[in-house]
């Protein structure tokens, strides 16, 4: 097998691989390890205060706003935690410290990151009925690499209006995408055949040329996209082609016209690969780390079947 990031990517979260010499199985055995069994941080508890207080001002403040605590709960699970490899971090099962512990009292350093926020709504004299707060407003009162990063401090989670507050510490643990939806780092997780196009007839293609369409990238569909050879194999250009084609294909008005002048040919044992990640992880090393699960795995099952054949 061999991967080649395609040319232009990442973008952001979202990346683009070519994999090569091998079938669909292996490939989707990739696909399911990055969004089930690569390891993430999430907020797994919150402990809420709850009562009536009153602040320095003499006013007096409730721990109520207009969402369920168990809601808001879950609006922090699904917030995207920083998660870096080199912090030493490991699983609450597999911590020294932890894993003899009862369920209510587990959870250290090693294994848990910890978080807070404290959160009032307009005072009593203010002319703002509401105040929203966001996941910006979350603290860490562990190591600052595990800070919710500037792209998601815009993240509503709730309104309070006056006379109400908020205030809670949260704890992330790592955890498998297996297990819950929040531990999953990746979305939109997807592959297809890698494919080249083909200008079979360019005269009919014009048909296609003359709707003036273009890639991403912003280069004109036309025949001179596909070089002396009469062929595209950037997987970028083909892709956008692909698209372009629902222009002129089976069901259009041009579609006799057209008379397959472009035709697509799949590559044998390649595939292109797509996903984004929430922003936990990057893209890279969120493939990375599904490689190494099931390279993990498999190593695991080859111990295990010398053992029984032993």
């Amino acid at each position: 097998m061999k991967t080649e990031i395609v040319e232009g990517w990442p973008q952001g979260h979202e990346i683009r691989i070519l994999i090569s010499e091998t079938d669909a199985s292996q490939v989707n055995a990739i696909r399911r390890a990055l969004i089930a069994d690569v390891p993430k941080l999430a907020i797994t508890r919150v402990d809420f205060s709850q009562g009536v207080n009153q602040d320095n001002k003499g006013e007096v403040v409730e721990s109520v706003n207009v969402l369920p605590d168990e809601v808001l709960a879950h609006r922090l699970a699904m917030i995207p935690i920083p998660t870096a490899q080199d912090e030493g971090l490991v699983f609450p099962n597999e911590c020294v410290n932890c894993m003899d512990v009862v369920e209510k009292d587990k959870g250290c350093p090693m294994c848990q990151v910890l978080y807070t926020l404290s959160a009032r709504g307009p005072s009593s004299d203010s002319d703002e009925e509401l105040k929203t707060v966001y996941a910006g407003d979350i603290t860490t009162i562990s190591d600052p690499v595990f800070d919710i990063r500037d792209e998601h401090k815009q993240i509503p989670l709730t309104v309070l209006s006056k006379g109400q507050f908020l205030e809670f510490y949260a704890f992330a643990v790592l955890g498998r995408g297996r297990d819950h939806a929040k531990w999953s780092p990746v979305a939109a997780v997807g592959f297809r055949p890698h494919r080249v196009a083909v200008l079979n007839k360019p005269k009919k293609a014009s048909v296609l040329f003359d709707l003036g369409l273009t890639t991403t990238d912003g280069k004109a569909i036309d025949a001179k996209l596909f070089g002396k050879d009469k062929k595209i194999t950037n997987i970028n250009h083909v892709m956008d082609l692909e698209n372009a084609l629902h222009q002129v294909g089976e069901g259009t008005s041009r579609d006799n016209a057209f008379d397959d002048a472009i035709t697509l040919e799949t590559v044998d044992g390649a595939y292109v690969f797509t996903y984004e990640t929430d922003g936990s992880l990057d893209p890279v090393t969120a493939f990375n780390m599904a490689l190494d699960e099931l390279k993990n795995r498999f190593n695991a099952l080859s111990e295990d079947l010398t053992s029984a054949l032993a």
